[in-house]
């Protein structure tokens, strides 16, 4: 069975993510905030599971709620497949009230307010795939326990409480690695965090010792097999190798300069200019975030307060500058993105 698996992003959200890849051997996940995340992301995922017509497919959907046209729109996409050919199970599992119109129209809607998406997802990996071992509950238990207590926030004087408010603002505060660019290295990285904590979870004063670590867990991930520096530095150069991974597809051109475009990546100064002084082939390095507000870096070869200045009345420095774009649109797929920001430089003079 091939698992397809769309959740939040916090702490609950991630914690049914990483009960699942403990169980599925195979499997694509996705997160998504409310709004058009969720449309787009139920858009592709229905895109993307039609490569796998062979394949038993469980499509899951943990800790978020679908308004009643959503759930509508993909009951209808999902049957139309499945009459197809298709061998997709559909399930929905949640606990949030909001959905009780879409939980009482469908049977793959489950609702439950009274657990966590967590707890509910636990249950039904254990008595529907019987998923996990004795060894393995010794863990699961006490972590599902633990973000239960603190996502529908029952009795601060519950065990598990305040480590799962560590919890909570662990996985909350992960910067270092950008989600939209790199979805799949964003959500290893909590999820990595998240099993990392498990080593204290059973341990006198759980929650301080865990929150004394956070600092070197997220240090250990990025360093890897590499030479040890300040988290800033090793924030630096692990996105330089991420973006030199995509490069290709982060690619735009100004007048023959090649440059890099990101997505909300936000402080660029550092990693820009580390960039650049990497891959001497580059010129320049923009960054636009959801509202349009755009960041320029260059190392001298262009003129990017030129650039941000015919864009969009914007300013600043030959090597530093910035604009905004009052057309822009916020979107979740970096495609558009990047065809907007390649119009723009192809329309200069």
């Amino acid at each position: 069975m091939i698992l397809f698996h769309l959740s939040h992003t916090d702490l609950d959200g991630y914690s049914c993510q990483l009960l699942t890849k403990e169980y599925f051997k195979k499997g694509f996940f996705y997160n998504a905030n409310y709004g058009l995340e969720v449309k787009l992301n139920l858009k592709k995922i229905v895109f993307d599971l039609q490569d796998y017509k062979n394949e038993e497919i469980l499509f899951l959907i943990t800790d978020l709620n679908l308004t009643l046209q959503e759930a509508k729109d993909l009951n209808k996409n999902i049957n139309e497949l499945n009459s197809n050919g298709f061998n997709i199970k559909l399930q929905l599992l949640d606990h949030h009230a909001t959905g009780q119109k879409s939980s009482e129209m469908f049977d793959w809607y489950f609702l439950d307010t009274k657990r966590c998406a967590t707890k509910i997802t636990y249950a039904y990996l254990d008595e529907t795939f019987n998923a996990f071992s004795k060894e393995e509950k010794l863990w699961i238990e006490p972590f599902v326990f633990a973000v239960n207590a603190i996502d529908i926030w029952v009795d601060i004087e519950t065990p598990g409480f305040e480590f799962g408010k560590v919890l909570l603002t662990m996985v909350s505060r992960v910067r270092e690695i950008n989600g939209t660019l790199f979805p799949t290295l964003n959500r290893d990285f909590r999820i990595y965090l998240l099993k990392e904590s498990l080593k204290y979870i059973n341990e006198e004063n759980a929650n301080i010792k865990l929150d004394n670590e956070i600092h070197f867990m997220k240090k250990n991930f990025l360093r890897g097999e590499g030479k040890d520096d300040t988290i800033d530095n090793l924030s630096a150069k692990y996105l330089v190798k991420s973006l030199e991974n995509l490069k290709e597809k982060l690619t735009v051109f100004y007048k023959g300069h090649k440059g890099l475009l990101t997505y909300t990546l936000g402080s660029i100064s550092i990693p820009a200019n580390a960039f650049l002084v990497e891959n001497e082939d580059y010129d320049f390095f923009i960054d636009i975030s959801r509202k349009g507000n755009t960041s320029f870096r260059a190392d001298g070869k262009v003129d990017v307060s030129l650039i941000a200045q015919k864009l969009a009345d914007g300013g600043g420095h030959p090597n530093a500058a910035g604009c905004k774009f009052d057309d822009f649109k916020e979107s979740i797929d970096y495609n558009v993105v990047k065809k907007f920001i390649q119009d723009k430089l192809d329309s200069l003079a």
